[in-house]
């Protein structure tokens, strides 16, 4: 049995979506949108929620390039999740993420959500679709 939580995290430049599983790593659940400062505030806030929500896996959505290359983006995310680790134990894993923000604003538009609200909602929404893909393939 797992007692232990794994995080989704969709890292932009301007927002972080963030996602949890429940203990039991079965259901990923949208957790907030963080709105990025320094790049030392936004690690030691995403380290603080994995420490606060005992989080023993961190699952970043990997921006690739539609032929399945890395861009820029992704480099980015790279640095950003490799950061991560050198300030916690938490494993840290990616997933292909390419499409999870066009699958959340669909999602958002089916339930009538104007598009004032879904720019707020969508990042975590994006990380939330990212760790369900993670956990559908564990």
């Amino acid at each position: 049995m797992h007692y232990k939580r794994i995080m989704g995290v969709d890292y932009g430049d301007k927002r972080i979506g963030i996602a949890l599983s429940d203990l039991m790593q079965i259901i990923a659940s949208p957790l907030e949108v963080y709105q990025t400062k320094t790049l030392k505030e936004d690690i030691d806030y995403i380290c603080k929620i994995i420490k606060d929500n005992d989080v023993e896996k961190v699952v970043f959505g990997l921006p690739l390039n539609m032929d399945g290359s890395e861009g820029d983006r992704a480099k980015i995310t790279k640095k950003f999740a490799s950061l991560v680790a050198q300030q916690t134990n938490a494993e840290i894993v990616f997933q292909d993420e390419r499409l999870s923000s066009i699958e959340a604003d669909e999602i958002l538009i089916k339930c009538n959500v104007k598009r004032e609200k879904r720019k707020k909602l969508i990042d975590k929404l994006s990380a939330c679709i990212i760790l369900e893909s993670y956990l559908n393939k564990k």
